[in-house]
């Protein structure tokens, strides 16, 4: 099923150039989404399907609650991927030597060839959109991002400029 292309960021935010910073990032992400969609087709059908199938072919087998500790999402919301990706023949469950219950998710093979699909296409997709920018320009978009990643890391922060319950 392919979705309508999210409409586009109409103008800056008047409150200041963080603010324009976070719509940007939301509206980018929100056009990812829908471009993975349409390089990506049924393949590659969910943002938390690639990111754990990617995630076990990059940093190796993880239990479920491993992998939805790294996401901040529920155990049961990994498991739920988890189980329609063995379904699939992506990955598969094995036993884990640490804990007797919890089994290691693990890709397959076809789980790998997929990977390396996706990253093949994103090579060639990022190559084509990133041709008119510079490396300087990316490595300041780089540290800017992490900046404010990091600050919202930081509850304290944030939290101190909610008001008071």
């Amino acid at each position: 099923m392919r979705s309508r292309a999210p409409r586009k960021l109409r103008k800056p935010h008047a409150r200041g150039e963080l603010r324009a910073v976070i719509d940007e990032t939301i509206a980018l992400f929100h056009r990812l989404r829908w471009v993975a969609e349409q390089i990506y087709g049924d393949e590659g059908r969910s943002t938390a399907r690639r990111g754990i199938l990617r995630g076990l072919v990059r940093y190796g087998a993880q239990t479920v609650p491993a992998l939805a500790r790294t996401r901040s999402v529920t155990r049961q919301h990994v498991q739920e991927v988890v189980g329609a990706l063995v379904a699939d023949g992506l990955v598969e469950l094995i036993a884990n030597p640490r804990h007797r219950r919890s089994r290691l998710v693990r890709p397959t093979a076809r789980g790998h060839a997929l990977v390396l699909r996706m990253d093949d296409t994103d090579d060639r997709v990022l190559i084509a959109v990133g041709a008119e920018l510079s490396t300087r320009e990316l490595a300041i978009t780089v540290r800017t991002l992490s900046a404010v990643r990091r600050g919202f890391e930081v509850g304290t922060r944030w939290r101190r400029a909610l008001p008071s319950r």
